[in-house]
């Protein structure tokens, strides 16, 4: 379980993250809204382990070592940080998230036939700015699922790509649910989907300082 208290990522003046509680189980799809952008990609580099805290506490199945939450998890589409180049070709950008893959895990995972095994082959020859929103959720989500070790994934803001949550919260849900392998999953988004019921979380602005008015 992934577990957060009162979580802060510094900025130049003020939070960029302001203080922040949250948590998320295997089997379970916790969405977590901010207005700003700046936020949502703080808030998922941290939970991710990609991100040194200003303050607060973070554990992943109660422990609170950053490598453990690095190794656990697993970064998605982070504006600006790992987004695909938009003009890398899928074969290039799946040789290149293969190629991350720690070695002992690794084996043969070639992209031609990774390709093949996962039902990509109808987007293989696209550039990464051509993917349509659902075809790109569902590739770069499968890329971090490579890794038999993550069980965790972060998604940064996939409603940019599209206004209707079907291009991006199905898939979502049936990577949490999944029975054999049941994984946390956290998305950075701007609203919740209309008739949201599932887990949910807020990154609250912060008051604004009447001391230095």
């Amino acid at each position: 379980m992934l577990s957060v208290q009162q979580l802060r990522v510094n900025g130049r003046r003020d939070d960029l993250l302001p203080p922040t509680s949250l948590q998320a189980s295997r089997g379970e799809l916790l969405l977590v809204t901010a207005d700003r952008q700046d936020q949502r990609t703080a808030l998922a580099l941290a939970i991710s382990g990609r991100m040194k805290p200003g303050g607060g506490t973070i554990s992943w199945d109660g422990q609170a070592k950053i490598k453990q939450l690095r190794t656990a998890g697993a970064l998605v589409d982070s504006p600006g940080v790992n987004e695909p180049e938009q003009h890398l070709s899928v074969r290039d950008l799946v040789t290149e998230d293969l190629s991350l893959i720690p070695r002992r895990y690794r084996g043969a995972l070639l992209s031609k036939p990774w390709l093949k095994v996962n039902r990509f082959e109808d987007i293989a020859g696209m550039w990464a700015e051509q993917l349509p929103p659902r075809r790109r959720t569902e590739l770069l989500t499968a890329l971090a699922l490579a890794n038999p070790r993550t069980d965790l994934l972060v998604l940064d803001s996939p409603d940019r790509h599209s206004a209707d949550p079907a291009d991006w919260l199905p898939r979502l849900q049936e990577l949490a649910y999944d029975g054999g392998r049941p994984l946390a999953v956290v998305a950075t988004v701007t609203a919740l989907p209309p008739g949201w019921t599932g887990p949910a979380a807020v990154i609250e602005e912060q008051p604004e300082n009447e001391d230095a008015k």
